[in-house]
């Protein structure tokens, strides 16, 4: 089956130029349809539509529905949420004059006091010459701030408080390379595109603010499980919860803490310690039972051998799993293999407080349902489509555009060299300096405006 639109391939050309006009037409329609899919990846992220199926992040439904990798997910997250400032790149990639990897680049640093001197590199030179523009322009960013390096490190900082409400509030001021291996090591705990300013909040969802809270758990807690840095008792760490036996939602509490829900309780007992105290009516301990974990160490082996990792639908967490019961325990689910379930910590606290919940089958199948108590689909292979219905389709959406094989070229003449040093004086001056900057050439000296 033929393409349905050709190529505008003009006859006086070679056999390979014409192979060329066609690689670089199709390309102009790649950049075009990769612009309207972070368009609409900005909306999906903006509403939080990922988090009605269950998903951590919408890297998260990347990497499940649309089989992108997470860095690649999340670089394409940021892009997306980076154009919204930049109105003239953002049409100018729009109509494909720009390519993605020059946008991937110019987002970096894009603003929109530099974008028209962004656009007129983009637009005069190559890939090359924008990613090389940026990586000077952060050279210099980062070199005119060496002044202030020993000052930033006197006045590093971190303190930490009870707040009223019983929650640790912990404000840190460090100097910039060791913020920056902290924030390596919060977004390797718990992946973190860049969705939802911090501070801001909305009904049902959680902000990147709350995400990072809950990597700088699992960040404490992988220090303290090491076993250079563990103490000399059974147990490294304890967060200790006390619960009455009838399971009264109103006595359940941290010790020496404020109150927590039945359903975060019942969390906390899927996989962990419990100790029986019994006491006289007027609270005063008479018995101290002996503790007994919830799942022994042999099975949770079984269950790490047979689940491998968290088992909600399209999450690929293999640290910091919990144990999940079923038929949770208090209720008179027993503790064996046929009714535990590994889970992610994001995961284990939705099943138990967000609405989701996680069955099994009469047949033994594990399965788990939504808010709406639709059953979740573990995987849905999409209907094959040809290239020829692939291209068709694309040439019907953006026939209007006009696209050519010269749509996104260079307009750079040949022997021209970019003046990296006129540049970068153009980057930092003053905006009434303007944004014309020159080029290089043996023969004359011309403008790229």
């Amino acid at each position: 089956m033929a393409a349905v639109i050709p190529f505008n391939t003009r006859t006086e050309l070679s056999e390979g130029e014409q192979l060329g006009e066609r690689i670089s037409e199709l390309n102009a329609y790649l950049n075009v349809a990769q612009a309207e899919f972070l368009e609409l990846l900005r909306e999906f992220d903006e509403q939080h539509y990922w988090e009605d199926q269950g998903f951590r992040s919408c890297a998260h439904w990347l990497n499940f529905k649309c089989g992108i990798g997470f860095n690649a997910a999340r670089e394409r997250l940021r892009i997306a949420h980076a154009l919204v400032k930049v109105s003239k790149i953002r049409a100018a990639f729009a109509e494909g004059t720009v390519s993605f990897s020059k946008v991937r680049a110019m987002t970096r640093i894009a603003t929109t006091e530099n974008e028209d001197l962004l656009l007129n590199i983009a637009h005069h030179g190559t890939a090359y010459h924008v990613e090389r523009f940026v990586s000077q322009y952060r050279r210099v960013e980062k070199l005119q701030q060496l002044d202030h390096a020993q000052e930033l490190y006197e006045r590093r900082e971190l303190t930490y408080r009870y707040d009223e409400d019983g929650c640790v509030v912990i404000k840190a001021r460090l100097p910039a390379e060791d913020g920056e291996l902290v924030i390596r090591a919060l977004e390797r705990a718990v992946a973190l595109p860049d969705v939802v300013p911090s501070g801001e909040t909305s009904e049902g969802r959680e902000t990147v603010s709350a995400r990072r809270a809950d990597a700088l758990r699992e960040v404490a807690e992988t220090y303290l499980n090491n076993p250079e840095n563990a103490g000399t008792t059974a147990d490294r760490y304890q967060v200790v919860v006390h619960v009455r036996e009838d399971g009264d939602a109103h006595t359940a509490h941290l010790e020496n803490g404020p109150h927590v829900s039945a359903e975060t309780s019942e969390r906390i007992a899927c996989d962990c310690c419990v100790s029986t105290i019994d006491v006289d009516a007027g609270g005063e301990p008479l018995n101290v039972g002996r503790r007994s974990r919830s799942i022994p160490p042999p099975m949770r082996r079984a269950l790490q051998a047979r689940d491998g990792g968290c088992r909600f639908p399209g999450c690929t967490s293999h640290r910091f799993c919990d144990g999940h019961h079923i038929e949770h325990w208090q209720n008179g689910g027993e503790t064996s293999l046929d009714n535990l379930v590994l889970l992610c910590r994001h995961h284990h606290r939705l099943v138990h407080e967000g609405g989701f919940d996680c069955r099994r089958s009469d047949s033994g199948e594990i399965f788990f349902v939504d808010r709406r108590q639709q059953r979740l689909a573990e995987y849905e292979s999409p209907d094959p489509v040809s290239i020829e219905q692939s291209l068709a389709w694309m040439y019907r959406r953006f026939d209007r555009r006009r696209l050519d094989s010269d749509t996104c070229a260079a307009k750079q003449h040949a022997g021209e060299t970019m003046d990296w040093d006129h540049a970068m004086f153009l980057a930092f001056a003053p905006a009434s300096s303007g944004s014309h900057f020159h080029s290089k050439n043996c023969s004359k000296d011309r403008k790229w405006t």
